[in-house]
């Protein structure tokens, strides 16, 4: 597949390849919210949090909700809500083992993203739960996030994917549905036809909270 000699194993290797940062991308890393890091949160619909098990197992799962979702409860603490899901858990069992998690935010049409990275903490008080309800709903849970670091990431990467040119966007044709794909890949209790009619009621509004 490749050969085992073009490896790269230490950092002085991986340095001869990479030059050093600009100075600016050195030092940006905070260690609490600035009044820029606190509005992109508030304008962020859409985050995703990385966690890791005791065997280092890493997980990457999507959060998303109307804009200013994420709670912001201090400059160093974050709150966000758990909303119905796959029930799976997978980031909440992963904090119970190494409450580490890293979390990137996204801000549609905007190419950079708000990295952050902290240790996490599985919260269920009533009055903080209140404050992020939706429809009248709020979540059973919340995972609150003592912050370590945060700093911008530049948008190099969303540039170069056109990720918010929809006339750059690829074919989507012969892609399976996502109930499709269940059906392939997993033994289920329900049908493809149950499974197309229940994630289509998301689509309308529906079964979210």
């Amino acid at each position: 597949m490749f050969d085992p000699q073009h490896v790269i194993t230490t950092v002085d290797d991986l340095r001869r390849m990479v030059p050093p940062p600009r100075p600016a991308q050195q030092t940006k890393v905070l260690s609490a919210l600035d009044t820029h890091c606190r509005r992109w949160i508030q304008r962020s619909p859409f985050v995703v949090i990385s966690s890791v098990d005791l065997a280092g197992k890493m997980d990457l799962s999507p959060k998303g909700d109307p804009p200013g979702f994420v709670r912001i409860l201090n400059d160093e603490t974050l709150a966000i809500p758990d909303r119905p899901g796959n029930r799976r858990l997978d980031t909440l069992h992963n904090v119970l083992e190494r409450p580490q998690v890293g979390l990137m935010f996204v801000v549609p049409g905007r190419g950079e993203v708000l990295r952050v990275s902290g240790t996490g903490q599985i919260v269920t008080d009533p009055d903080l739960l209140a404050t992020m309800a939706v429809a009248d709903r709020p979540p059973i849970l919340a995972l609150v996030v003592t912050i370590d670091e945060v700093m911008f990431h530049c948008g190099k990467s969303v540039i170069r994917s056109k990720l918010w040119s929809p006339g750059e966007w690829p074919d989507i044709e012969g892609l399976a549905s996502y109930a499709e794909i269940l059906g392939d890949q997993t033994t289920s209790d329900e049908t493809v036809t149950q499974m197309e009619a229940r994630f289509g009621s998301w689509h309308d509004g529906n079964e979210l909270y």
